[in-house]
C-alpha cells in the first residue's frame, strides 16, 4: 500500500490479520486497482469491520470449529501484587516440563509508566529459573538474535519466552500451554485474543493468565472479564464494538 508501489492490474487483494493493519491502509491497497476484489480475513474482527458487515458492504463467512484435537484454553485475570505466586506456579509448570510465554507491553523500563518492561522482565526471570531457561524476543533485536531466541524456545533448553507484542501472529509452538500477559488491561481484545491464541496449539489443557492492575476501571474490569468467559473472536469482537464503538 505504500505509494511508489504500483500494480499492472490488480484484481484481488487479500488481507490476513486485518486487525493489524489501519482502515486507510487497506482502503488505499484497494484502490490501486479497478473494482478490486478484497477478502480480508482475521479471528477477531476490529469494530468497523463488523459495522461494515452489518450494513452490507462485506460479505463474511464464519469458520466457527477449532482445529481437531485443540482443547479449550482456561483463561483466568489476577491481580499482579500477586505476582510472586504466579511466578511460583510457573515454576511448578517448568518442573513438569512446559512451555510459557511471558507478554510485556515495553520493551524498556520507562519513567513515565509502571508497565512491566521486557527487558527487566527477562532478567528477573532468568534470576528466578536460570539464564539458559529463559529466552527474550522483541521487536527492536536484530532478525538473527530473535531466530536464535525463537529457536531455544522450540526447540531448545529455553522453557519461557519473555516477549513483546511481536509474538502476537505467526508463531506456532504447539507444546507452549501457558501464557502470562502483564498489564493485561492496556492490550486491545482483539490483541489479547490473537496473543492467547498462541496457546492451545497442542494436545495438552492450556493455560492464559491475564495480569492487571490492582485499580481498574469499569471498562477495563468488564473486557477482561469478556476474554476470561469466552474463546469465540466474533463474540470478543462484538464486545469490543459495543465498549468502543465503530
Amino acid at each position: 500500500f505504500q505509494e511508489d508501489v504500483v500494480y499492472h492490474d490488480l484484481m484481488l487483494a487479500v488481507i490476513d490479520e486485518q486487525h493489524r493493519f489501519g482502515v486507510h491502509q487497506r482502503l488505499t491497497l484497494a484502490s490501486k486497482g479497478k473494482g478490486v476484489d478484497m477478502l480480508v480475513m482475521t479471528a477477531t474482527p476490529i469494530p468497523r469491520t463488523l459495522m461494515m458487515t452489518a450494513y452490507g458492504d462485506l460479505d463474511y463467512s464464519r469458520l466457527s470449529e477449532k482445529p481437531a484435537g485443540r482443547k479449550p484454553v482456561q483463561t483466568v485475570v489476577i491481580s499482579n501484587e500477586r505476582l510472586g505466586e504466579v511466578v511460583a506456579g510457573i515454576g511448578r509448570k517448568l518442573a513438569e516440563g512446559a512451555k510459557v510465554y511471558w507478554v510485556c507491553p515495553l520493551v524498556e523500563e520507562s519513567e513515565l509508566t509502571d508497565f512491566a518492561a521486557a527487558a527487566s522482565r527477562h532478567e528477573e526471570l532468568s534470576r528466578h529459573f536460570g539464564i539458559d531457561r529463559v529466552a527474550l524476543v522483541h521487536g527492536q533485536m536484530k532478525a538473527a538474535d530473535k531466530d536464535a531466541a525463537m529457536a531455544s524456545f522450540v526447540d531448545g533448553p529455553a522453557q519461557v519466552l519473555v516477549a513483546t507484542t511481536v509474538i502476537e501472529v505467526g508463531v506456532n509452538v504447539p507444546a507452549a500451554t501457558v501464557m502470562v500477559i502483564e498489564h493485561a488491561e492496556n492490550f486491545g481484545l482483539a490483541q489479547l485474543h490473537q496473543l492467547r491464541g498462541r496457546i492451545g496449539r497442542g494436545e495438552k489443557a492450556s493455560t492464559c493468565i491475564l495480569l492487571r492492575s490492582a485499580q481498574l476501571t469499569e471498562t477495563a474490569r468488564e473486557r477482561l472479564g469478556v476474554l476470561s468467559q469466552t474463546e469465540d473472536g466474533f463474540v470478543i469482537a462484538e464486545k469490543d464494538l459495543e465498549l468502543r464503538g465503530a
